[in-house]
């Protein structure tokens, strides 16, 4: 049996941040085949003194409690952030944050930050050719 902290069933059973948001600025995919979570993180960007950031960011996730409590964290964590301070949040930072997680499930911390790089990702592209 799977024994996760105090702090994974809270982001679990009480998600931040969840949900989709009208018009995102970039949106994010990612999936794992092999265990079935899918991710859809969705950011809206603001500037703030000649600097992007994640004024706003939701999420979607079909998966385990890890999966989703990976997910909530990750929102937690890249909200009000610079882009560039954005795209260096770990899946160490993720995990420390959740007071850890399983070895089986740290995985799912890489969904999580493979979701947010590809939303930002999503936005510059989108931003480039406007």
């Amino acid at each position: 049996m799977i024994q996760y902290s105090k702090k994974v069933m809270r982001e679990f059973l009480h998600p931040k941040n969840m949900g989709e948001i009208k018009n995102p600025d970039g949106v994010g995919k990612v999936g794992n085949p092999l265990c079935g979570d899918i991710m859809w993180l969705y950011i809206k960007v603001g500037r703030k003194k000649g600097k992007e950031y994640i004024k706003n960011i939701k999420f979607k996730t079909f998966g385990c409690a890890a999966a989703i409590s990976t997910s909530s964290m990750i929102t937690q964590l890249a909200k009000g952030k610079e882009l560039e301070k954005a795209k260096k949040i770990t899946v160490n930072d993720i995990a420390k944050s959740l007071r850890g997680l399983p070895p089986i499930k740290m995985h799912c911390s890489n969904l999580a930050t493979d979701a947010l790089k590809a939303a930002i990702k999503d936005y510059e592209t989108k931003s480039i050719k406007k």
